[in-house]
């Protein structure tokens, strides 16, 4: 039985260990280097200031992560956020990233977030660090693609592009409503 939960700090090393798999083996991260166990709960505690952290597990094992973070650092940007969801390499095409994004989304359109943007690396052609998957699963969601970068990203001494996709989740109301960040923890 799979659940969705509020991601804890100690939660840290088990999400980088989902984390570092996709660094040193895919280009679906621009990242180059690990990061330390210490380091990812620093970033950890930056995003649950404001926005939902997740972690789904399955007979308590951790099975992957979604969170949402700043989309700019702009007042006006208040209404957006970016999504990132990481799955175990092993348990991918069983639902999870669905399961998590749906909570994901339930618990910020509650915030008031109106916008969910994801930056998604995209080969030219697949390889073997980089395939559409990603792009597909967002499509598959309700995504729409907005926007690409021609082979902006290096990785594997090859260069990738990258795509933004956007998905709205809340009604653009005028005067917008204040964000309510207490939400961000609800548990259904």
């Amino acid at each position: 039985m799979s659940i969705v939960r509020n991601a804890r700090l100690d939660d840290a090393r088990e999400l980088n260990s989902i984390y570092s798999y996709y660094i040193m083996n895919t280009a679906i991260t621009f990242e180059y280097e690990l990061i330390s166990d210490e380091d990812f709960k620093k970033r950890m505690e930056k995003t649950m200031e404001r926005y939902p952290y997740l972690v789904l597990e399955e007979n308590g094992k951790i099975i992957g992560y979604a969170y949402a973070d700043t989309f700019k650092g702009r007042k006006a940007y208040d209404w957006s956020v970016e999504s990132t969801i990481y799955i175990d390499r092993n348990m991918k095409k069983h639902g999870y990233g669905k399961k998590l994004y749906d909570e994901l989304f339930s618990r910020l359109k509650d915030m008031g977030i109106q916008n969910v943007y994801a930056c998604i690396g995209v080969p030219e052609e697949d390889d073997e660090y980089l395939d559409h998957n990603s792009v597909s699963f967002h499509e598959h969601i309700g995504f729409a693609q907005v926007g690409k970068f021609n082979l902006c990203g290096y990785k594997f001494n090859r260069y990738y592009s990258m795509v933004w996709m956007e998905k709205i989740i809340n009604e653009h109301t005028i005067p917008a409503k204040e964000i309510d960040v207490s939400k961000k923890e609800i548990i259904r």
